[in-house]
């Protein structure tokens, strides 16, 4: 969901140097991408969500099966495409990190940051946006619950009681959104430190219910949330977001959230290990 503007270069007179570390990754990554029939495979199995076979790709690009499998070992080799074996056929699928990780790293290396816009301004005239009140919160729950049987919305396997998202969402941080009277769905902010350092620190969450997803739903909340922070004094708000939830992500950078990185295997869902997308956005002040 998010197209960000054309970057613009950083005006300040110093600039750390990029650390050999990276500067190796990303070399290696730029160069796996140096063959136009390798750039044009990694096109085709970013839009097959469920992955492709060698066969399947080979007849898309009009090249030979051979040609195809060593290009796709080495995008494997670097960490653009994951496969693996069903009965006799080689699938390839996209690595979702690398859906946030490249971009990233073209940022980094040109020493440029997309410009962070305040948040999203098409808000469907049919969402509207308010604060929770006690009579929404079977709703809330529920929505909850639609989330988390996405698979990909939260580490939690059940819906938290009640009484502990009351005691630790913040107050005055708390929004639901309503179309045509029923909650379509919410956002809330949590604290992510009781030290007073990190006082203006908190860590977002925002859910669609089912039914309602594409509708504005998640705009019109990220808006409201964004615009109470920079108001109530938050300076950073952060979201870590799964990779294969790109919804969610392109949702956050049309809010000027922008990508820190990509936690690898930072928890297991289901007795699988995942990666989560961490994402910030800094006060802009623009309440």
């Amino acid at each position: 969901m998010t197209s960000l503007d054309m970057p613009v270069v950083r005006t300040e007179h110093r600039v750390n140097a990029l650390p050999i570390a990276d500067a190796t990754t990303y070399a290696s990554w730029f160069a796996c991408l140096a063959d136009p029939t390798r750039v044009r495979l990694l096109h085709h199995v970013a839009a097959q969500p469920a992955g492709t076979t060698i066969g399947e790709i080979a007849e898309a690009l009009g090249v030979g099966q051979p040609t195809v499998s060593h290009h796709v070992r080495k995008l494997a080799d670097v960490g653009f495409v994951k496969i693996h074996k069903d009965r006799t056929s080689t699938i390839v699928a996209i690595n979702p990190a690398c859906c946030t990780g490249l971009p990233h790293a073209a940022d980094v290396v040109m020493g440029v940051l997309p410009p962070q816009p305040c948040c999203p301004t098409d808000i469907p005239d049919d969402v509207t946006v308010r604060a929770l009140t006690d009579s929404d919160w079977e709703a809330v729950l529920r929505i909850y619950g639609e989330g988390i049987a996405t698979g990909n919305a939260t580490f939690e396997t059940e819906v938290p009681a009640r009484d502990e998202l009351d005691a630790k969402w913040l107050a005055g941080h708390r929004w639901v959104a309503e179309i045509d009277g029923r909650v379509a769905g919410w956002a809330a902010a949590t604290a992510v430190s009781t030290r007073e350092c990190y006082r203006g620190v908190a860590e977002t969450s925002v859910y669609v219910a089912d039914g309602m997803r594409g509708r504005g739903v998640g705009r019109a909340l990220l808006r409201t949330q964004v615009l109470a922070a920079d108001q109530d004094g938050l300076w950073t708000l952060q979201n870590s977001i799964f990779p294969e939830n790109r919804a969610s992500i392109a949702l956050h950078h049309s809010a000027g959230f922008r990508t820190v990185g990509v936690r690898e295997r930072i928890a297991q869902l289901g007795g699988q290990w995942r990666d989560t997308v961490l994402l910030e956005r800094r006060g802009v002040g623009c309440a």
